[in-house]
């Protein structure tokens, strides 16, 4: 609070452009509009270009969504940008390369989704293997008088589970998964030398060794359709994907191709290639569950980000050391 006392006393309040706009404006659009002066290009009839290079030529700091693509030419129409702030724990929608030849600042969501996001995939894993979706559609469509039995799942004890990018979520994911009886194993840039799980530097081998692949990686040029057909084919068809992480670690074609000729068993997907265009075919998988890039959408993780958001822009202001400075190579 101390810090939104110094604020108040710079005569005018502080200038940001908003790009995306980010989901938490939905529910603290006033907070914000409290403290900062925001420019708003989806409100300008003005293509994005023509807006930023009329109202926000000079401004100093910009808030992003995680779905916004932070392009070197959308940064050439803010020659004086000196920190951006991202609503998400991943980059890939940031030209990291250009805000480091222009001297940027970042700052991102840290970790402070992690463990929403890891319980949103244990809930896609079990919806999965315990048909919880295409049970309630069961039910509701009117369809359990008329079916003696209904299909078998399969328990999430003691399976054999890859997680694939062993950061902060991953680590939150095998702590679940933990009590369960699973074994973990895992796949990252490198081994990490703290943890009990087997490591696998070959994403095939650990696909072949796990019944369940869930993916938390960040989506860089490495990890973009890191899941093609072959480690799917590896997996198996009694093998499961679960993926909260981007669309694009997976190709999105060759899943859809493996889940209709019952080569895996079945994917829960919060993150798809082209959001938010969604493969028809999927939809007619009852062995498939979906949801709409949501893991992060919980009323405690914005109220949280709100504070990190805010607090990034405050530090910036008052010359004071970022909150969640992203370290650029």
């Amino acid at each position: 609070m101390a810090e939104d006392k110094n604020l108040s006393k710079i005569q005018q309040p502080p200038e940001i452009v908003v790009l995306g706009p980010p989901a938490i404006f939905r529910t603290y659009s006033k907070e914000f509009s409290s403290k900062f002066r925001l420019l708003k290009p989806w409100e300008s009839p003005l293509p994005l270009a023509e807006f930023l290079e009329a109202h926000a030529h000079s401004t100093r700091a910009a808030l992003c969504s995680g779905v916004f693509s932070l392009s070197a030419a959308v940064l050439a129409n803010l020659p004086s940008l000196q920190l951006v702030v991202t609503t998400s724990a991943g980059l890939n929608h940031i030209d990291l390369v250009e805000c480091r030849r222009r001297g940027i600042a970042v700052a991102n969501a840290a970790n402070i989704f992690s463990a929403d996001v890891a319980d949103l995939a244990v809930g896609l894993l079990l919806a999965v293997l315990r048909k919880i979706s295409a049970g309630n559609r069961f039910v509701k469509n009117g369809f359990w008088p008329d079916l003696e039995t209904y299909p078998l799942g399969f328990k999430l004890g003691c399976k054999k589970v890859g997680i694939v990018g062993l950061g902060s979520i991953g680590l939150e994911l095998a702590k679940r998964l933990e009590p369960f009886g699973c074994e973990i194993s895992y796949h990252s840039r490198n081994k990490k030398p703290f943890v009990p799980y087997v490591f696998y530097p070959d994403i095939f081998e650990l696909a072949v060794a796990s019944d369940i692949l869930i993916l938390c990686c960040a989506l860089t040029e490495q990890t973009h359709h890191m899941i093609n057909r072959g480690v799917l084919l590896a997996l198996g068809k009694k093998g499961v994907i679960i993926n909260i992480a981007r669309g694009g670690v997976i190709d999105e074609k060759e899943l859809v191709a493996c889940l209709a000729s019952g080569e895996i068993a079945g994917a829960g997907l919060d993150v798809f290639e082209n959001e938010p265009c969604v493969p028809n075919e999927l939809f007619g998988f009852d062995n498939v569950v979906l949801s709409p890039h949501c893991a992060v959408f919980t009323e405690e993780s914005f109220g949280d980000l709100y504070e990190l958001v805010s607090g990034n822009l405050e530090a910036f202001f008052l010359n004071k050391p970022l909150v969640s400075l992203v370290e650029m190579e």
